[in-house]
């Protein structure tokens, strides 16, 4: 009835019923008892080695006063430690700034690594199916430094050979809720060493004022907010485009105004000329002063204005040709922003199908050329779809504030930008809480950088108004 088995394999038959698969008995190995021992104490003392090459300073605070104790007595091992205490404490209170960056963050990063990240490492990687379970043996990522910032953690980790960037991007909503942070997001640091960031607050909170206007005329980049690590958010708008997209309500004329607000200097200095295309007659109506003849509302003064644009930009390059590549602003020939408050009403939603043409093409060239040349877009639109704005891959420079849909974020951003922890759509709706807070995606970087744009209120408008125009305050 059965096959005969080679060798001596039948008598390790389990079971040899008909509908029952053939199982075998795995062949055991016996260790010896000594080989066990040494595989133990190796792996003791490597891992001594590596917390103490890992963490010197968290090795040092108890070895030290410990060394004190064991050759002096426990009196000046308690004096040591009470002067420490005392010297860190006032430190503390002098310069909490170079306390926290000094000590306070790396206490903070070694009690996070072993109390939250090691401590469920295991289960996270396990059950967000980032690790394997083999035959009875776990194969794990392997954790890496963990440094703490003032508002997030950082976690390298080593990748298992055969994984990808996109695996971790896919998980981020388990290793946020597994490591109990808001968020996570995931950046490659250095190849199959991803770097995970896990918020701890909000740094980007609370609203911002309106930035003081700079004292010095400058074309770029400009001070128009704050990056969420605390650094001045600065956005490059001399060489490049910029395309702003978000919804009602989103905070896209903060970043507006900002932008304005920090060229006025150079305005007045005539570095700079500031061209607006307001089809709404909200937004840049207010301070309409500030741009003088060069502001349009109608579709009609749009167009035209978009072609006088293209006229200087077209001049230009005939005279740089062949002696300039790049565009060095100056009263001749100063840096040229064309402003568009909704471009999406003269791109798609114009009902002259002629106007529309015009308008499509002649920002088409302005985007393709321009920026050579010293002529630059900055465009805000609230709908990114391909058939509304079918040139937005034309801006090197893209600001994702909030959406209302999780596929719109990839829409402004690129592909993969919302894997990577870009959750425009997630930005609350509460004036207070999310206007202006936004993803940056620069040409230069394909990692988005979340920041948040000054709010400048009528007031500050109508004072930039009444200082750069000579007129009165109304």
């Amino acid at each position: 009835m059965f096959k005969r088995l080679p060798g001596d394999e039948a008598r390790n038959l389990v079971s040899t019923t008909p509908d029952t698969a053939v199982v075998f008995r795995p062949a055991v190995v016996t260790t010896p008892a000594i080989i066990t021992i040494v595989i133990l104490a190796w792996r003791m003392l490597a891992g001594l080695v590596r917390t103490v090459w890992r963490h010197p300073i968290a090795t040092a605070i108890p070895a030290i006063p410990g060394a004190v104790w064991y050759v002096y007595g426990w009196p000046p091992a308690a004096c040591l430690v009470g002067i420490v205490v005392l010297g860190l404490l006032a430190w503390a209170f002098i310069d909490r700034a170079s306390f926290a960056h000094l000590v306070g963050y790396r206490l903070l990063a070694w009690w996070r690594l072993i109390w939250v990240y090691r401590r469920h490492w295991q289960p996270v990687m396990i059950v967000s199916g980032l690790g394997r379970h083999l035959r009875g043996r776990d194969y794990l990522p392997r954790l890496g430094k963990v440094t703490c910032t003032s508002w997030a953690d950082q976690v390298t980790v080593r990748m298992l050979k055969g994984q990808a960037v996109k695996d971790w991007a896919d998980r981020t909503d388990h290793l946020a809720h597994g490591f109990g942070a808001p968020s996570c997001r995931v950046a490659l640091s250095q190849a199959g060493r991803p770097t995970l960031t896990f918020p701890r607050n909000d740094p980007l909170s609370d609203p911002l004022p309106a930035l003081p206007v700079p004292e010095e005329p400058t074309v770029g980049p400009v001070e128009i907010g704050r990056c969420e690590d605390g650094r001045p958010w600065r956005l490059k708008v001399h060489g490049t485009h910029v395309l702003v997209a978000g919804a009602t309500g989103a905070g896209k004329g903060s970043i507006i105004w900002s932008v304005i607000r920090s060229l006025l200097p150079a305005a007045r200095a005539g570095l700079v000329e500031l061209w607006a295309l307001d089809p709404k007659l909200m937004e840049l109506s207010y301070g309409r002063d500030l741009f003088g003849p060069r502001y349009a509302a109608t579709p009609k003064e749009c167009a035209d204005l978009l072609d006088e644009a293209v006229c200087v930009m077209q001049k230009r390059a005939a005279r740089f040709a062949g002696l300039q590549r790049s565009h060095t602003p100056t009263v001749d020939d100063p840096f040229v922003l064309v402003v568009v408050d909704e471009v999406a009403f003269l791109t798609a939603y114009q009902s002259d199908r002629q106007l529309r043409q015009r308008i499509s093409a002649a920002l088409a060239t302005l985007t393709t050329q321009g920026r050579a040349v010293g002529v630059g877009v900055l465009a805000a639109l609230q709908d990114p779809r391909k058939e509304v704005m079918n040139i937005r891959n034309l801006f090197p420079d893209k600001i994702a504030l909030r959406l209302d849909e999780s596929e719109q974020v990839d829409m402004v951003l690129g592909d993969g930008a919302r894997d990577r922890g870009a959750l425009a759509d997630h930005i609350s709706p509460v004036p207070e809480l999310g206007a202006g807070v936004g993803y940056v995606r620069l040409e230069a970087s394909p990692e988005p950088i979340r920041v948040r744009a000054a709010y400048v209120s009528d007031d500050d408008i109508r004072a930039m108004a009444a200082t750069f125009t000579g007129g009165e305050e109304r």
